[in-house]
């Protein structure tokens, strides 16, 4: 597949894009020589790019959060977008979520590197709302970290943590490959949440 990875440069594209060619995808310029457009960029870039996407007829990979991609609900191509495309992260929601209804409270603290633009993280949100939303959030920004999650919840003599590390954007490439591998498959319009392909 002819790929056009917008933020190739950054914190994951960089990773990304020799596991992109290394899967047997190449990658591009121009969005009219993509099949597909993959966007890990800028809250304040993200929106544009994907309009040229959809304009172009090009269906869209993103990762980039910070931003609101319900404009894209009615695209005439497929628009995905994943607040975390870490396995890992995507299972900590799940159980989070199941967890919600068996114990009294919860809370949620992310932690992400010093660059991290947007707080809280499209994660830490995605999550909140699953487990039925109104869970307080706590977002912590230090160099040295790279992306982390925690979900604490508390009943009557007892509490459960439910945590995700991903220790490097390596973590990150197999949830795009997914991503990619089933864009056929998806309806055109918005799909938000790795979770969908799992």
């Amino acid at each position: 597949m002819r790929i056009l990875l917008n933020g190739r440069r950054g914190r994951v594209g960089s990773t990304l894009a020799p596991s992109l060619e290394d899967a047997g995808h190449e990658l591009v310029e121009r969005i009219e020589e993509a099949d597909a457009m993959v966007d890990f960029t800028r809250p304040d870039a993200v929106a544009a790019n994907v309009r040229a996407a959809v304009g172009a007829r090009v269906p869209a990979v993103v990762g980039t959060t910070g931003w609101s991609p319900e404009e894209f609900a009615t695209a005439p191509v497929v628009v995905f977008y994943a607040p975390n495309f870490a396995i890992g992260a995507v299972l900590m929601m799940r159980f989070a979520a199941d967890a919600a209804r068996h114990m009294q409270g919860a809370e949620i603290i992310e932690l992400h590197h010093a660059a991290k633009l947007d707080a809280p993280s499209g994660t830490a949100k995605l999550t909140a709302e699953r487990m039925g939303g109104g869970v307080p959030i706590h977002s912590v920004r230090l160099p040295g970290l790279v992306a982390h999650q925690e979900v604490i919840l508390g009943s009557t003599g007892q509490t459960l943590t439910i945590r995700h590390d991903a220790t490097s954007a390596a973590a990150y490439v197999p949830g795009v490959l997914l991503a990619l591998s089933r864009l056929p498959t998806l309806p055109p319009g918005l799909t938000v949440g790795l979770d969908a392909l799992l």
